[in-house]
């Protein structure tokens, strides 16, 4: 009876040292490996609550008004955009992976192949679509009026020589109008959920040397807690990098 009580005051003791992290992400591959450093950091007295997703405003909106703990969805770029246009604090606690951003079509194989006056959908936010602007520069398709421009528009296009209609929409909603585009830009996350593999299916993508790497993200006055330095900790480890690389296959790309 004796070592009963004991062991009943020893899990009391443990529930009440554990502290709770309410994590916002997307669901490929953000929640996938939240969910596989979870493990662990119940064993470390943390538990992770991970909220799932689908658009890219509202996590940042929740954990700025400390709904949530964190996020871990972005990129610092977009980040940065959003703190200037929502005057919002949010801050990153550490970099884990890229997500190299390719070009895809159902229409063709080859951009080569890109009709005159093709429709190509990008991004509506205004650091994707920057993003999606610069890679189609990159392969020769337009040229912009500042090459090195990470928040330029359709609007900023100075050469397009196939006539090109480029057209903004909701990241999410991409893979859904693959199949009624010429070409569509979309980010890795929303590519694996629609079951694209980026480093077989797309026609262009970012090399390894991507500056836009995704980031844990809180607010400055819980950036430095004991709980979430051990999810940093956690999502940087070599048991972290050994699952992107060996689960995602070069489609997503450890940033440590």
């Amino acid at each position: 009876m004796k070592k009963l009580l004991v062991a009943a005051a020893a899990l009391v003791a443990l529930s009440a040292q554990a502290e709770t992290l309410t994590v916002a992400a997307t669901a490929v591959p953000h929640a996938e490996i939240l969910e596989f450093v979870k493990p662990a950091l119940a064993k470390d007295g943390v538990e992770l609550d991970i909220k799932v997703f689908t658009d890219y405003v509202q996590p940042n909106v929740q954990v700025a008004e400390k709904r949530l703990d964190a996020n871990f969805f972005q990129h610092q770029p977009y980040l940065d955009e959003f703190n200037k246009s929502r005057g919002t604090e949010l801050i990153s606690v550490a970099g884990v992976h890229v997500e190299p951003f390719g070009a895809y079509s159902s229409k063709i194989k080859d951009l080569q192949d890109l009709p005159q006056g093709a429709t190509v959908v990008i991004p509506n936010d205004a650091t994707n679509g920057g993003r999606a602007l610069l890679l189609l520069q990159k392969a020769g398709v337009i040229k912009l009026k500042d090459a090195s421009n990470i928040l330029a528009t359709p609007k900023d296009i100075a050469d397009n020589p196939k006539a090109i209609k480029v057209r903004e929409l909701e990241a999410a909603t991409l893979p859904r109008v693959l199949t009624q585009v010429d070409l569509a830009l979309i980010n890795t996350n929303y590519a694996l959920e629609a079951k694209l593999n980026p480093t077989k299916d797309a026609l262009i993508i970012e090399g390894s040397d991507s500056p836009y790497v995704n980031i844990l993200v809180a607010r400055p006055d819980n950036k430095d807690s004991a709980a979430m330095q051990k999810l940093a900790k956690a999502l940087n480890s070599p048991e972290v990098k050994a699952f992107i690389l060996e689960k995602y296959q070069g489609a997503v790309v450890p940033a440590f």
